[in-house]
């Protein structure tokens, strides 16, 4: 019923915990959160029944909003070994530093990205993150700005704006959080498109297009090979100013 309602609702479910050793005795709490542009909002509550989620869906209990942003590492070493692997090492260090915010997660996609980070309230998604760099995506998103080369996109968009954003950024525009927002998404064909961004720099048009490319190795430790991944390709950008 669960998975059901959330399905209706567009929401998705992850399951948490805290790094290390959970300690059962103490309560239970359910996160909310919103990523959609302009209404990024982080709320928790206490869950004292797991039938009490559906109160929250509901809107039944609103919870108590959060200045802080979380972080979400994939250890999810049922799905893929490497998951938990390469997952754990990162939670480790953003725990060192983050306790409160520093949460591991259930499966988020994105296997072969291993170890994943999900930052939010802006769900922006982090693939390849090595330890040694967990505590700067946390610094970054803290100064309001992104992480391009390890950035994989933000949840909040769908594909082709991510491209679009990556593009962009690539190109010398604004690594800003709350930038290259997207204005208007067109369907060029099945796997093309032309997507407006809002820019500080004046709008920016960017035409790109997916396809699939066969890799001859295994991409993660339970993943077969050789096997297809999707990627874009830039055709054109323009800014005005």
């Amino acid at each position: 019923m669960l998975a059901r309602r959330c399905r209706e609702l567009g929401i998705r479910p992850v399951l948490i915990r805290r790094y290390g050793r959970v300690d059962r005795t103490r309560p239970r709490h359910w996160g909310m959160v919103d990523c959609r542009p302009g209404r990024e909002v982080v709320r928790w509550g206490q869950l004292p029944t797991d039938e009490h989620l559906l109160d929250v869906l509901a809107g039944k209990d609103h919870g108590t909003v959060s200045g802080e942003p979380v972080y979400l590492v994939c250890t999810h070493g049922r799905h893929d070994a490497c998951c938990a692997v390469r997952g754990r090492p990162v939670a480790a260090a953003l725990a060192s530093a983050h306790p409160e915010r520093t949460w591991e997660c259930s499966h988020i996609g994105g296997d072969r990205f291993a170890a994943n980070v999900v930052v939010l309230p802006h769900g922006l998604f982090y693939g390849h993150v090595p330890p040694t760099r967990a505590l700067e995506l946390a610094r970054q998103y803290d100064q309001g700005v992104v992480v391009p080369d390890l950035l994989r996109g933000s949840g909040a968009f769908v594909p082709p704006v991510q491209a679009a954003q990556h593009f962009a950024r690539a190109a010398g525009h604004s690594l800003a959080v709350g930038n290259l927002l997207p204005q208007q998404v067109q369907a060029l064909s099945d796997d093309r498109w032309r997507i407006l961004l809002a820019s500080t720099n004046g709008p920016i048009t960017v035409e790109v297009s997916a396809h699939l490319d066969t890799v001859d190795a295994r991409l993660t430790c339970a993943g077969p090979a050789p096997t297809q991944v999707r990627a874009f390709n830039l055709h054109t950008l323009t800014s005005t100013p």
